[in-house]
């Protein structure tokens, strides 16, 4: 088992600043090559406190200031225009910044697509969510109106 500092939030291991052990692989083949964490080493905790102080610093600190934009993203439908054939299958499928594109395009505000969670592969025209997490306590779920792009199909 390696032991890991994490600097990026992983889904089902943690968040940035949390120490945690993995296999070997996973580590030395994933986590650490994508910059998603580093070794840990006794004088790490100086590390770990530098990332937790960095993470904070960019969340949305305010807990109201996340449920205001936790309103404001469930009460409208995102439209995300996507290149798709003629019987409104994707060319491809809908990813997490494309989600956090079409929100900032949208005027609701900046979410992080590292933040963005997409639960089946959106390969399809029509109305889709996306759950986002917006603090540690807020979650908040996000319709997509996927549409074809004019001037495609």
């Amino acid at each position: 088992m390696a032991k890991l500092i994490l600097t990026n939030e992983v889904a089902g291991l943690g968040s940035a600043g949390d120490v945690i052990e993995v296999k070997n692989g996973y580590a030395r083949n994933y986590l650490i090559p994508q910059g998603f964490a580093v070794a840990w080493t006794r004088g790490g905790e100086k590390q770990v406190e530098q990332i937790r102080a960095a993470r904070q610093a960019r969340a949305i600190h305010d807990l109201d200031d996340a449920k205001a934009l936790q309103a404001k993203l469930e009460g409208t439908k995102v439209r995300l225009a996507v290149k798709a054939g003629a019987e409104g299958r994707l060319f491809g499928s809908v990813k997490p910044a494309d989600v956090a594109e079409a929100v900032a395009a949208a005027d609701l505000g900046s979410i992080d697509k590292r933040k963005v969670h997409i639960t089946a592969p959106i390969k399809s025209t029509g109305e889709h969510e996306a759950t986002v997490r917006l603090h540690d306590d807020v979650t908040a779920v996000i319709t997509l109106q996927v549409v074809a792009e004019r001037g495609r199909a």
